[in-house]
């Protein structure tokens, strides 16, 4: 079920009206939100509720196990087995299509061609995301961070709609500790909570949308069918598209948990002004990000065992990462491509710092839009198709003045000063909850007017 579509306009307020009946009994409310985030992600199949009740009986049932035993190594065993069978979920419905179909190429370019089974499965909406947080659980009980939830607590958190099925990745001591006492529908934030809602709504159906169809989606397609300008052009509207379609999502996501009278962690912070890698991982899904960095970076030693251990470390994290987001040898070039980016920052260290800002910006800058094209490709023949096309001659037919000016509007406010901007959104909070309401309905209607026929985009992150 999509945030912008009719179907969940009709959900979200039946919920969202019960959900503030029964806030002050905890025990009516619990059950009542897990049943509502059963149907919310039913809508995409009801057998995925099947995974989703499978990884929470589990994962609490390790994480039981976890915190009666005093044995550390024991402790470790559990959350090893826990940890494994998370990523098994994960290896089965979405990377077993890709690792049989690359070991039977591999095996038929040796002269191999053994049959290789090839099980038609399907991706569960969201599983990365769902997965990564259950497995947060578990090692945080292991680490004495949060003790166990009682098992309505780890259903409400693994399952709580707003952020099932494309983040953020809300870790376990950021959510459980909001069940302990029951929501108080007076203090909820609804101004904050709409004007992220309609920033959303405006980020994904209006601008991210409206760029794939316009621009991104015919080029990327056929790159070789453009001209150099127009495949420029078009890896500067995927640089914004994407950045408006997942911090559009997750604007709607804490928006919505705001109004549910829930604090989600902040995703996203200007990504574009970054003036290097490691400040771009800063400030792009923060919520990944530090995921990786303590559950693989800092376990795979971090920076504790001299360079080049530092170097492998940070490589492999962004490897992985990159094949957290897909399973397609163009995720796994765009996690290496940033992992050496990383390494290659870390070596120079304060060396980079002599670099003018206004360099280092348009060095990062246009670093960060490769990978994008990287990241986008359907196959890596498509991605070296796309950097030729580059720089190919030809004159820009694809350049109107919406284009344009849709990437000018979302680049350019991720330069302007922050503290304006913060201060300009703390305005928008502070409006009256009616005139929101009443500018939310505006948005909502003038948002429906730019749908094309065939509806609104799926979210990009809704496939890992």
């Amino acid at each position: 079920m999509l945030f912008p579509t009719v179907q969940f306009a009709l959900f979200f307020p039946v919920v969202l009206a019960l959900s503030w009946a029964l806030m002050s009994r905890p025990r009516a409310w619990k059950p009542f939100i897990v049943a509502a985030s059963y149907v919310f992600y039913a809508a995409a199949s009801w057998r995925f509720c099947l995974l989703l009740a499978g990884i929470t009986l589990g994962n609490q049932a390790a994480a039981v196990l976890i915190h009666r035993t005093a044995d550390e190594r024991r402790r470790g065993w559990i959350v090893g087995g826990a940890v494994t069978l998370d990523l098994l979920v994960l290896a089965v419905f979405k990377y077993y299509g890709f690792f049989t179909q690359s070991l039977s190429r591999g095996l038929g370019d040796v002269g191999l061609g053994l049959p290789v089974p090839l099980l038609a499965i399907a991706l569960p909406v969201g599983v990365s995301f769902f997965t990564f947080q259950a497995i947060s659980y578990v090692v945080d009980v292991k680490r004495r961070l949060v003790e166990p939830a009682s098992l309505i607590d780890a259903a409400v958190y693994l399952s709580f709609f707003p952020h099932l099925v494309a983040g953020p990745i809300v870790r376990a001591r950021e959510f459980l500790p909001q069940l302990a006492s029951p929501r108080d529908p007076d203090h909820v934030a609804v101004g904050s909570g709409l004007a992220l809602i309609g920033l959303g709504l405006v980020k994904k159906v209006v601008i991210a949308d409206y760029l794939a169809r316009t621009i991104v989606d015919p080029v990327f397609a056929v790159p070789q069918s453009y001209s150099g300008p127009d495949v420029l052009m078009a890896a500067y509207a995927y640089t914004a598209q994407i950045y408006c379609d997942f911090s559009g999502y997750t604007d709607m996501a804490i928006g919505l948990a705001l109004l549910l009278g829930f604090v989600f962690p902040q995703n996203f912070r200007s990504p574009y002004r970054a003036l290097g890698f490691r400040d771009f991982w800063r400030r792009w899904h923060m919520t990944l990000s530090r995921f990786l960095r303590d559950f693989l970076y800092i376990p795979l030693g971090g920076n504790r065992r001299g360079k080049f251990n530092t170097y492998r470390n940070l490589f492999l994290t962004m490897l992985l990462g990159g094949l957290w987001h897909g399973a397609a040898w163009t995720f796994v070039l765009w996690g290496a491509f940033h992992g050496a980016g990383l390494c290659a920052e870390h070596a120079l260290g304060g060396r980079v710092e002599r670099v003018p800002k206004w360099l280092r910006w348009l060095i990062t800058f246009h670093l960060v839009v490769l990978g994008w094209i990287m990241f986008r490709s359907q196959s890596l023949d498509l991605f070296w198709q796309t950097v030729e096309r580059l720089f190919a001659g030809g004159s820009p037919t694809l350049w109107s003045l919406p284009v344009v000016a849709a990437v000018v509007v979302v680049i350019g406010m991720q330069l302007l000063p922050s503290r304006g901007v913060e201060s300009f959104q703390v305005w928008i909070e502070r409006l009256n909850p009616a005139v929101m309401g009443v500018a939310l309905a505006v948005l909502i209607l003038f948002a429906a007017a730019t749908v094309p026929g065939r509806g609104v985009a799926p979210f990009i992150y809704f496939r890992f």
